[in-house]
């Protein structure tokens, strides 16, 4: 038996967003050409219906309004991966962390590079702020959405004048 999905599409600063849910909930938030991205066929029927609290929450957070999301989420991966999937929501607005420091968290330094291929799995990218995430020295590393976006993300976080336009 297959679980019901919908989804829809909205604009936003940084591309099209299309967004899906599973049996009404949230599960997914893929930017236009972004790697991992689901193929579209698996996103249900177009139904705008379960996506109200979503799409305010993330007007909300584009106009600078909202720092921190608590839209009801579907996050379906392994049992690590939803392990890294909850410290990036840890992770505050307009600040970032390393691979390192999640592996830390997470109770093993030595999982940089597992917690980069769980990070890079995402599939809420911006409420589960996945472009927090730099390398050690700082430094912008992989991101689905492309390393301009994550820089604009971070840019918009930290309150730059014009990030928020694409």
């Amino acid at each position: 038996m297959t679980t019901p999905k919908q989804h829809t599409v909205i604009d936003s600063p940084y591309g099209p967003l299309t967004l899906v849910a599973t049996d009404g909930v949230l599960s997914g938030l893929y930017m236009t050409d972004q790697r991992h991205r689901p193929p579209e066929e698996t996103f249900g029927e177009p139904d705008d219906t379960p996506f109200g609290e979503a799409i305010e929450e993330l007007r909300a957070y584009f106009a600078g309004e909202l720092k921190e999301f608590s839209v009801r989420l579907r996050l379906d991966g392994t049992p690590f991966q939803r392990s890294v999937w909850e410290q990036l929501r840890k992770i505050p607005y307009g600040e970032t962390r390393s691979y390192g420091e999640l592996a830390d968290a997470l109770g093993n330094p030595k999982a940089s590079r597992a917690v980069g291929l769980a990070n890079g799995k995402n599939p809420l990218g911006i409420i589960v702020p996945c472009h927090r995430v730099v390398g050690a020295d700082g430094s912008l590393t992989g991101y689905g959405g492309g390393l301009e976006r994550k820089q604009r993300l971070l840019d918009f976080e930290r309150g730059e004048r014009g990030a928020a336009l694409f």
